[in-house]
């Protein structure tokens, strides 16, 4: 297999080896376009079109944007939330736009933006935006540094209060790899392995065997945590090194996936089955669950009103049921609809299509998967009503 750069070529061994033995880390990032579907409905810019009109097929957001490492499961550059939007560019600078109340744009003010605007800074490389109950954003720097900004009525900043922030305040630390913020609460990864959460506890979703909230980061126990994770409101999933999947907080409709229909709560992490082959999960804000094996298998549980496990019914389960398919690398999910990736950059959704955001030019909703025309990247988002994703 050939290593290629962009700009210079393929590299002979000479290079390879030059590169292993200076110790330098040789991923590369690529520029992308990135396109958006979905519906506006509180008029607030999400798009990034300079306007506040709905798309039900893809729309172009003038730009180079930054692309994920496939190999790195939470290296998201993209986030979406109901009412705005981020993402990284190729050259380590972090846009936002939509609606900015709380000042979840991070512009130091609360001012409404149809188009991207820049927030300060230049070696930006892993977002997360906040969802539900909360409105705000985390990001790493490339120094292993943590930033947050907006709503902080929980202490999900993880600054050690609950005051709002409008521009970007950095978390204690410098050696965090992994964020994900939503519902209130935050969940963050160590390169050492260890797994870190603060914010609303009040379902035991922190994982700290209390329904405390907590204003700075608490470790969860364990050092093998894995580099996927994902949480809605009162939920949270993770895998660990040896591919087991583990998920704690509020189950409601079945999406711990512990077999387990009836309301229960778990404070702390348990099992979900006895697996040892999970490589990447997320979860949608409407208590549906989707993950990945390291088969290419992808499978989902929990809530499926609208057809959002793609099954082809709207029969809700406990447990993990398989998705069709076998070559899926990358998956995403929010308002009862999922965004999922092949490895022959085949892009596909099903699930709620009320809004556009299935991008299949209509509002119609889908229960199993339905291909979006093209060839894609890997680099997917879902978040509110709309959905994104780069090609190159």
């Amino acid at each position: 297999m050939a290593i290629t750069d962009k700009k210079t070529g393929p590299w002979g061994l000479d290079q390879v080896y030059n590169k292993i033995n200076q110790g330098s880390i040789w991923t590369y990032r690529n520029a992308g376009g990135l396109y958006v579907s979905g519906n506006d409905p509180w008029a607030s810019g999400v798009p990034g079109q300079n306007n506040r009109t709905s798309y039900s097929s893809p729309k172009q957001i003038p730009g180079d944007w930054a692309l994920e490492d496939s190999i790195f499961a939470s290296d998201n550059k993209v986030s979406i939330l109901e009412q705005n939007m981020m993402a990284i560019k190729d050259d380590g600078t972090l846009w936002g736009w939509g609606a900015n109340n709380k000042g979840k744009l991070a512009q130091n003010n609360e001012t409404q933006y149809s188009s991207p605007v820049q927030i300060p800074g230049t070696t930006w490389s892993v977002l997360s935006l906040a969802g539900t109950n909360s409105e705000g954003g985390h990001c790493i720097k490339t120094d292993g540094t943590l930033w947050a900004w907006g709503d902080n009525n929980y202490g999900q900043l993880g600054v050690s209060n609950t005051t709002q922030y409008s521009s970007p305040v950095q978390v204690p630390g410098t050696t965090w790899k992994a964020i994900v913020t939503d519902g209130g609460k935050s969940m963050a990864l160590k390169t050492d392995g260890t797994f870190w959460t603060f914010g609303r506890g009040r379902n035991g979703q922190l994982g700290q065997s209390s329904t405390s909230n907590y204003s700075s980061p608490r470790q969860v126990p364990g050092t093998n945590w894995g580099n996927s994770f994902g949480g809605g409101d009162d939920v949270a999933v993770a895998t660990k090194t040896d591919g087991t999947l583990w998920s704690w907080g509020y189950n409601t409709s079945g999406q711990l996936g512990h077999n387990q229909s009836n309301p229960t709560t778990y404070s702390s992490p348990k099992q979900v089955g006895s697996g040892t082959d999970w490589s990447k999960v997320t979860q949608g804000i409407q208590n549906q669950i989707c993950a990945l094996k390291t088969d290419g298998t992808l499978w989902g549980w929990g809530r499926n009103d609208e057809g959002q496990l793609g099954q082809n019914s709207n029969v809700s389960y406990s447990s993990p049921v398989q998705i069709p398919g076998t070559t899926w690398d990358n998956v995403n999910g929010s308002f009862k609809f999922i965004i999922a990736h092949k490895t022959d950059g085949t892009l596909w959704v099903w699930g709620n299509g009320s809004n556009g955001m299935l991008g299949q030019n209509d509002n119609v909703d889908r229960s199993s998967p339905v291909q979006i025309p093209g060839t894609w990247e890997n680099t997917i988002e879902a978040g509110g009503y709309v959905s994104a994703a780069l090609k190159n």
